[in-house]
């Protein structure tokens, strides 16, 4: 595999990324956290695209993957501050944003921030909100004098070693969420959701879609399905949803 390229952010973060030159609208794939651009769903989106003549990019947050920094010292908002600056340096035109899991509440802050440049979205198993609603809602009194007090608790995960979750990317979360006041998309949307995803409930996938305010917006459950959704038919639906959302760009 050739290496990453590099863009240095305006907040002096070095993000390492992959692009694909092809035609517009450009697919963006925001991965999830602690996740990278290896993962086999972004490199999936990366050679259908290719296939398809299609612009891709996709690349590491900071703290992620190849990627200048630590992912303890990050938070929502360096995250958000990093997709930003890789679609305004690396990109032109309207974008295709693909959002998973963390990715998906990323997409949202990303259509916030530029929604005339948005032609669609795709989320998998999208997790707006998470660290208050996943994390701050459901810790213990212990875990949260913790907070105060160390600075930090670890979360077990089930895909990787624990999760650092700092007083700052809480903190910091508040000020990003997307499901507290009015959430405008105003272009097509496909989300995906397995029901037996532990990380991100069915209920989220429904309150987003009940939230939002969208002309054209579909919410697709598969059954059995866990938070993964990286399987040959969960791709297949992946592909999916992102050839509608291209042939209405169209």
């Amino acid at each position: 595999m050739h290496e990453p390229a590099f863009l240095e952010t305006p907040q002096n973060r070095r993000i390492a990324y992959y692009k694909s030159d092809g035609k517009s609208p450009c697919i963006v794939f925001l991965g999830g956290l602690k996740s990278d651009m290896e993962g086999t769903k972004a490199v999936h989106l990366e050679a259908w695209a290719r296939r398809h003549g299609q612009a891709f990019l996709r690349f590491d947050y900071s703290g992620h993957g190849e990627s200048s920094g630590r992912f303890e010292d990050g938070c929502i908002g360096d995250w958000a501050e990093d997709t930003l600056a890789a679609v305004t340096a690396l990109t032109e035109g309207p974008l295709v944003i693909v959002g998973s899991s963390m990715g998906g509440w990323q997409a949202l802050l990303l259509s916030r921030a530029i929604p005339e440049r948005i032609a669609g979205l795709v989320t998998i198993a999208a997790a707006p909100d998470f660290t208050e609603d996943g994390y701050w809602a459901n810790f213990t009194d212990a875990q949260k004098q913790a907070l105060e007090t160390v600075g930090h608790v670890e979360l077990p995960s089930d895909y990787m070693e624990p999760y650092i979750i700092s007083k700052r990317m809480i903190e910091d979360g508040r000020k990003r969420l997307v499901l507290r006041a009015p959430l405008s998309l105003p272009f097509p949307v496909r989300c995906l959701q397995g029901t037996k995803d532990t990380a991100v409930s069915t209920e989220t996938a429904l309150r987003l879609l009940d939230h939002a305010q969208c002309p054209d917006m579909r919410l697709t459950l598969v059954k059995d399905v866990d938070h993964r959704f990286s399987d040959e038919t969960c791709l297949g639906l992946i592909e999916a949803a992102v050839a509608d959302i291209l042939n209405g760009a169209g």
